[in-house]
């Protein structure tokens, strides 16, 4: 371990090489964590419970078993946070809804795990909007506390980015793992649907709802990945095919061939972030990239439309026995979706269903012209204000079709707020994107640390 970096500053894959070697205790790595949450979470506001003894106490067995020269995974000691809607046996999993209050499941979700059966260290609950949508969470920015960190995964964004954990489980149903990950500079990973489970994962909408991935580095990101993919009898969405070797694919670096994709997002996108992409395409494309301009097809321009009739019916069937108990703890965005839902008969419901299907078709073939495509990662820098999100506009298309994803730190706005780029890759193909990103990441060389010390 370098002798200038605190312990909480590692990444991932420095972390568990420092622990492999000896430099670097679990319990030194979890007792930074916290030290570094004690000094900086009144005013972030990333989590919802931090499991302190849970942890500490985990560090320690850990801890030991090293000494016996056991060692359970590839994440053995290091620290994670998860999202609060995610079962974790004996926490409480409150969704950020007073309806969820003090309710603690006996059970972990399969995410977590096989976390625990890697050897990582849950470290507690990070702060959701309430049932994954868009009622905002107190998580403000890591960058700007005035400033919204994206939703709805925002505790995992700005914890992740803070330096509070090096890895955090998101969940993305429209935008909810790219954008706090672009908003706080770190990266965001939503592999191919179903690829990871989402057994005893709180739903929104099953035909859109994937787990995700925060972390600082696209090595990392693999890393988690391949820690927690895979088929899941316990859920019925599961693929039952084998995961891709994405670890093995980081080694193969070549420059890519992607396809720029400005019709739709260029639309979507402020000034500056529009030339903030065509500046990072000029630097991909000098590193020796093949880009060429990529033109989906019309249909392309509905694609959110549609979903969100999905989205919204299967809101209100996911809610639809806690609704009725607990209508007047909802808040007005969940609420308002889960009403809509509840006036979408089966026929307009099964239609938008037919149609999604369609659109994703129209659509797949670009995505194997390309090793990637590549966007605008956000409309602009994260917006001023607490009280919005921001928009899931440049991640729902590939959420909606269920393709790999991934956004990657990419600079700073004019106002010292991290900006982001997008790729999307093939279908079931996440380790050819990843591959991709990692060719990126070198190639572009940001590392955003928010100024928080």
């Amino acid at each position: 371990m370098s002798s200038t970096k605190q312990p909480y500053s590692l990444t991932v894959t420095e972390s568990a090489s420092a622990i492999a070697s000896g430099d670097l205790t679990p319990s030194q790595l979890v007792n930074s964590c916290l030290d570094r949450i004690d000094a900086l979470d009144g005013k972030i506001k990333a989590w919802a419970l931090v499991d302190r003894e849970g942890a500490l106490g985990t560090a320690r067995q850990l801890d030991q078993e090293l000494a016996k020269g056991q060692r359970r995974g590839a994440l053995h000691g290091i620290p994670v946070g998860i999202k609060d809607i995610y079962y974790t046996a004996g926490l409480p999993t409150e969704a950020g809804s007073k309806a969820w209050a003090g309710f603690i499941p006996d059970y972990d979700a399969t995410s977590v795990a096989r976390l625990k059966e890697a050897g990582a260290i849950i470290l507690g609950k990070t702060h959701t909007t309430e049932f994954a949508y868009f009622d905002p969470a107190p998580t403000r920015n890591a960058w700007n506390t005035e400033h919204t960190p994206g939703g709805s995964s925002s505790g995992s964004g700005a914890g992740v980015a803070a330096g509070m954990c090096p890895a955090a489980l998101g969940s993305q149903t429209m935008g909810s793992v790219l954008r706090p990950a672009a908003y706080n500079g770190v990266i965001g990973f939503k592999p191919q649907y179903g690829r990871i489970s989402v057994y005893g994962v709180v739903p929104l909408s099953p035909t859109l709802d994937h787990v995700g991935i925060l972390t600082r580095t696209v090595a990392d990101a693999a890393l988690v990945f391949q820690t927690i993919a895979g088929y899941d009898p316990k859920d019925a969405l599961s693929l039952n095919e084998p995961v891709p070797d994405c670890l093995a694919s980081l080694e193969r670096q070549s420059p890519p061939r992607l396809g720029l994709v400005r019709t739709f997002f260029y639309d979507n996108a402020d000034e500056e972030m529009r030339r903030h992409t065509d500046d990072i395409v000029v630097h991909l494309r000098q590193a020796g990239a093949v880009i060429d301009e990529a033109t989906p097809p019309p249909s392309f321009a509905t694609m959110i439309d549609n979903a969100r009739t999905v989205m919204a019916a299967e809101a209100a069937a996911s809610h639809r026995e806690s609704f009725a108990k607990h209508r007047d703890k909802y808040r007005d965005g969940i609420r308002k979706l889960i009403e809509n839902g509840q006036a979408i008969d089966t026929a307009e419901y099964e239609m938008a269903l037919h149609v999604r299907l369609q659109q994703c078709s129209e659509m797949e073939p670009l995505l194997h012209r390309f090793d990637a495509l590549i966007t605008p990662g956000i409309p602009g820098p994260a917006p001023h204000g607490l009280s919005s999100t921001g928009s899931p506009v440049m991640q729902a298309p590939w959420t909606i079709m269920g393709v790999p994803s991934i956004s990657l730190p990419s600079g700073l706005s004019k106002n010292e707020l991290p900006l982001a780029v997008q790729l999307a890759g093939p279908p079931r193909a996440e380790d050819r994107l990843l591959t991709v990103a990692r060719w990126c990441e070198s190639v572009l060389e940001v590392d955003l640390r928010p100024p928080l010390n």
